[in-house]
């Protein structure tokens, strides 16, 4: 059964940064097919790094140049760096993974594609 575990949001100012975690169990990072995406206070959702079946890694381009997708083979962890926070990046962040079969460029654009979700981690960033 996968499980996916998000965790490292909180509370900062603008300018800050922060590093959100997403713990895989029954799924295996280093195949791709995940998504990073945001549920925000005004009810949208946005795929902010999309991480193809090949491990490339596409960003929204609100977030390009500020947000990092890295992963800890390892631990199994995907991580999403967060620099230069923004409120407008005030969100439920969330990650998402895919299990069935999937060609290597594969780019999952919408969230019901994906097949296995997050609780999701909390992020606020005042001004």
């Amino acid at each position: 059964q996968v499980q996916l575990l998000e965790s490292g949001g909180g509370s900062v100012q603008a300018g800050g940064s922060l590093r959100l975690s997403c713990a895989a169990s029954g799924y295996t990072v280093s195949t791709g097919c995940m998504v990073w995406f945001r549920h925000t206070p005004e009810q949208s959702v946005e795929e902010v790094a999309i991480i193809d079946c090949d491990g490339s890694t596409l960003y929204a381009d609100s977030v390009k140049g500020r947000f990092t997708v890295s992963q800890d083979n390892g631990k199994n962890i995907l991580y999403l760096q967060m620099n230069s926070l923004k409120p407008e990046d005030t969100a439920m962040y969330y990650c998402a993974a895919d299990s069935r079969p999937r060609p290597p460029d594969w780019l999952g654009r919408e969230i019901r594609e994906y097949n296995y979700w997050g609780q999701g981690t909390q992020v606020t960033v005042s001004s």
